[in-house]
């Protein structure tokens, strides 16, 4: 049983030392102009989906949703979010085109099916690896949950004040 363990515990050391002579020697990709290899994308959504399962508010939320906190989220989107993610009127930027890991743009790729808890936690606690921020500190609580509410109705659920401020073009 000795050699066993001793068998494990040699292995470990050889796969860690590997592992730092790969870093050290710049043998893993660090450039943000190639894709990531698929070891990396299983390892960060793997930990991302278990943090969001065990860290993302269950209802019910402490903001409700109303048409009012949708326009308010609308407008609030449109100056933190549309840069990287897009508004209903443009392509990508230029900046989000640039991104190592793509921001979804939810012309496209919506997260109308996510639970408000998920997309609230993302907004609040950003992304750990992409260029995607943490809003906690900068936006209040009840911002976050507006932005949350308004991607939670894109884009056929908006009330008509939302929808307006959802299809103005973005300054700069």
């Amino acid at each position: 049983m000795m050699r066993f363990i001793s068998g494990v515990i040699t292995t470990l050391v050889v796969f860690a030392a590997l592992a730092f002579v790969a870093v050290w020697f710049g043998l893993v990709p660090a450039t943000a102009d190639v894709p990531p290899p698929a070891l990396e994308k299983w390892a960060a959504h793997q930990s991302l989906d278990a943090t969001i399962s065990r860290e993302a508010p269950q209802p019910p939320y402490p903001v409700t949703s109303s048409d009012a906190a949708i326009v308010a989220g609308a407008k609030l989107y449109l100056q933190n979010c549309a840069a990287c993610h897009g508004t209903a009127v443009g392509d990508p930027t230029n900046m989000a085109k640039g991104f190592y890991i793509r921001p979804p743009q939810f012309v496209k790729h919506g997260v109308d099916d996510d639970p408000e808890g998920e997309t609230y936690w993302k907004i609040e606690h950003g992304i750990r690896f992409t260029a995607m921020p943490a809003y906690k500190g900068n936006l209040t609580e009840e911002q976050i949950w507006q932005i949350t509410y308004f991607m939670k109705n894109l884009p056929d659920h908006l009330p008509p004040d939302a929808q307006a401020e959802w299809h103005k073009p973005v300054p700069g």
